[in-house]
């Protein structure tokens, strides 16, 4: 599950290539202004699709109740909006070369790898959790030009990924970090009780450790 950048192309032999349906949203959201009515009618769509998918989720649906719940919900909506941006193009609708139509040609030459969650039990609609953490990433790569020694850099490394690992944990990172400071000797004694999605604060006696 990528963006359709051209670096992240892949062996399409070796893998089940997707294509983010998020970015395919922002061709149009970006020009919305533009073309607020063309846009309007596929971001109208495509939130009937995320919707489909928070519904899967809530419901806690397996692979194939999801896929089965998408091709009768959502592909008939992804249906209707191809045919629509093909009708667009054929009948000269759009210019192909406007931004509009750069848009359309985005999704139509990716149709397939856009749409996988219809054929393929459990694949994704979006890459946004790999997209926020790659920004943790970046803001790294950002202050690094401030650190004043390559020890300083490493220890800025190890935080941010405990940062990012309490994120996924859903645990709050700043109280982790604090537990891990109060709590020395205990993180020593015993590191596979504290690791974020094991440790219990709460319940731990303070360290007395200065």
């Amino acid at each position: 599950m990528s963006d359709a950048l051209a670096h992240n192309e892949v062996d399409e032999a070796a893998l089940i290539r997707c294509h983010c349906l998020a970015h395919g949203r922002r061709q149009f959201t970006d020009i919305e202004s533009a073309f607020p009515e063309a846009c309007e009618e596929v971001v109208i769509a495509l939130k009937q699709v995320f919707d489909h998918e928070e519904k899967a989720r809530k419901e806690q649906m397996n692979p194939d109740d999801r896929l089965a719940y998408h091709q009768a919900y959502s592909e008939p909506v992804m249906a209707t909006l191809k045919t629509w941006m093909e009708t667009q193009i054929a009948q000269r609708e759009v210019e192909p070369n406007s931004s509009l139509g750069k848009a359309f040609n985005y999704w139509l030459d990716r149709w397939s790898t856009l749409t996988q969650f219809l054929r393929v039990p459990n694949a994704p609609l979006e890459n946004n959790t790999a997209e926020r953490a790659l920004k943790l990433i970046i803001r790294q790569r950002n202050n690094s030009l401030f650190y004043a020694t390559t020890h300083s850099a490493y220890v800025a490394s190890l935080l941010t990924s405990l940062i990012a690992t309490c994120v996924q944990a859903g645990v709050n990172a700043m109280d982790y970090l604090v537990a891990l400071q109060e709590n020395r000797s205990a993180v020593f004694a015993n590191p596979a009780l504290w690791l974020p999605w094991t440790y219990d604060a709460p319940s731990a006696a303070p360290d007395q450790a200065t």
